[in-house]
């Protein structure tokens, strides 16, 4: 064999090699999840992304529960949201709205439109403000007025439902704005491949934003509870 043959072999080799470790690599990433022994009940979060979906399926796939967007910012309405509701509902899943936070909009106006939406259902999970920088306005308000307008938000939306609000919140959100601001609600967190770490206490956990669940196409959030807490702690 010639040193060129001999140099293409072992480059032929290292190049499989990459590929399967890089195969490898997107498996573990796609079906990682936390221990089904610690945190026994998992959820989904959808919006109208998810388009139809099959919601006996999704409940017969060791699917709890599930929040769907309601609404975001001032005035726009999820189309898929009533649908889902139903849907759900009929499938017997625990059942929670959220609401997708504006930076650019006042809170009154953005709970107005959330309650224009949300169900008078006192079985439902507490609703939920999605806080995040992802897929939001450009500005970023000093921290005073996010939290003055986060606020108002939480306030009227507690008043009209009798529900205290789960703030969702990945760690840069959390860091700018609500850590030790005084707006004491239940976090609900994001962290991919391993707990949350940046709060001390948490309710829910997003642990997967490309997860798959029977009775929906493409990828959908995943989520789990708390292990020291019910479904009926949510509602």
């Amino acid at each position: 064999m010639s040193f060129l043959q001999a140099a293409l072999r072992v480059l032929f080799y290292i190049a499989v090699g990459g590929v399967i470790s890089v195969a490898g690599a997107a498996f573990f990433f796609m079906n990682w999840e936390p221990d089904r022994g610690d945190y026994t009940l998992r959820g989904i979060d959808v919006s109208h992304h998810q388009g139809d979906i099959d919601w006996s399926m999704v409940a017969a796939d060791d699917v709890a529960f599930v929040y769907m967007k309601a609404s975001e910012g001032g005035d726009f309405k999820d189309g898929a949201f009533q649908k889902n509701w139903a849907g759900a509902g009929a499938a017997g899943l625990a059942r929670g709205a959220y609401h997708y936070f504006s930076l650019c909009q006042p809170g009154r106006k953005q709970a107005e439109n959330f309650l224009s939406v949300l169900p008078d259902d006192r079985d439902m999970m507490a609703p939920m403000v999605d806080l995040e920088f992802t897929g939001n306005c450009a500005r970023r308000p000093p921290v005073e007025e996010v939290l003055r307008e986060i606020s108002d938000f939480t306030a009227l939306v507690e008043q009209a439902g009798g529900k205290r609000i789960i703030f969702y919140s990945p760690q840069d959100f959390y860091f700018a704005y609500l850590k030790d601001s005084g707006l004491n609600r239940r976090l609900w967190a994001r962290s991919v491949w391993h707990s949350p770490d940046y709060a001390n206490e948490w309710t829910g956990w997003q642990y997967h934003d490309r997860g798959t669940v029977k009775g929906i196409s493409g990828n959908v959030d995943l989520n789990v509870l708390n292990r020291d807490m019910k479904l009926d702690d949510l509602k």
